[in-house]
């Protein structure tokens, strides 16, 4: 995972970064492995499987453009080969990987990105080779090297070039049944740890209890006992309302009906989003080695991300809390 994650941030590491750079990337890790595999012995309804798809769409915002990234890689009992196996979607939040002219080099903002375009290339290795999961997976990023900053307490934020509205629209699917949203966390002072961390389960408005299942795999990838994000109210409401976010990690929780945890990356420091010089690339691995871990055992049925009969307890109980999910009648994204 490590080499992924190197080749990935030299990639993104460059004023001329772009979408169609990153793609032409993971086609040609897709084209080498499967080269690699034609000359082992056949992998039985190979050719049968639908084949990934590797995608770049450029959005233009108020505030400049980003090329969006999506990689979708079928799975051997997935839907989209008319299998019943779950789809995860694993997301890579920021606001850009760069923030020329103010700041020149890759900035901390962008781990969220690498760790998804490294877990793809993984993914796309592992597939062409004939190591196919049981279930769909949909990765999705934004790759934007000349991306705004903005003031946020207690360290500046990257802004993005366009808003969090377009953003869910272009990254999240109906088609996900489950997502993991990996962030960089670093410009607070709640989780004062170097290493990833994770959230609480959010679903339709509710923050439920931290996925026991996922607490596994976290520790299983860190060798670490688990560090859990905290995460409040108002951090799951739609930016823009005027209250205070710890970032973005849990925006793609207001744009979808299936439950969502944020995957942080975090510092035992406040790091500013557009610092440059604060990615470390051993703890993007573990980031991407979680969401390909996760993506194994949610496709067979082995990680629940809530309980589904206390979720549907919760809600006769107390009434649907998809109020929380939309913006206030006038609030910009």
């Amino acid at each position: 995972m490590l080499k992924h994650v190197l080749e990935i941030i030299e990639l993104l590491d460059r004023p001329q970064t772009s979408g169609e750079l990153l793609a032409e990337h993971l086609r040609a890790v897709r084209a080498t492995a499967a080269a690699d595999a034609a000359e082992a012995p056949a992998d039985a309804g190979a050719d049968d499987r639908p084949a990934p798809r590797i995608e770049v769409r450029t959005v233009t915002g108020d505030q400049g453009s980003t090329d969006f990234v999506s990689v979708t890689i079928p799975g051997r009992n997935g839907r989209l080969g008319g299998g019943d196996a779950p789809t995860l979607g694993i997301l890579g939040r920021l606001g850009g990987v760069g923030a020329r002219p103010e700041r020149i080099g890759l900035v901390s903002d962008a781990d969220g990105a690498v760790a998804a375009l490294s877990a793809a290339a993984k993914l796309l290795d592992m597939h062409a080779r004939g190591d196919v999961l049981d279930g769909d997976v949909m990765l999705s990023t934004h790759v934007c090297g000349w991306a705004p900053t903005r003031p946020h307490d207690p360290v500046p934020f990257m802004d993005s070039p366009v808003d969090t509205l377009i953003c869910n629209q272009e990254e999240i699917s109906s088609e996900m049944d489950a997502v993991v949203s990996i962030d960089t966390t670093k410009g607070n002072r709640l989780l004062n740890h170097r290493g990833i961390a994770l959230s609480p389960t959010v679903c339709q408005g509710w923050i439920l209890r931290v996925s026991e299942d996922l607490l596994s795999v976290l520790e299983s990838v860190t060798g670490e006992p688990a560090r859990v994000l905290p995460v409040t109210t108002q951090d799951i409401t739609p930016y823009g309302n005027g209250v205070h976010h710890i970032n973005s990690i849990l925006q793609p929780a207001i744009a979808t009906d299936a439950p969502v945890v944020g995957l942080a990356i975090t510092a035992g420091t406040a790091v500013a989003g557009c610092a440059t010089g604060a990615s470390h690339e051993g703890d993007i691995a573990v980031a991407a080695r979680f969401a390909i871990e996760t993506a194994k055992e949610f496709g067979r049925g082995g990680a629940r991300f809530l309980d589904p009969d206390e979720f549907a307890r919760l809600v006769e109980l107390y009434g649907p809390m998809t109020r929380l999910q939309a913006a206030p009648a006038g609030a910009p994204a």
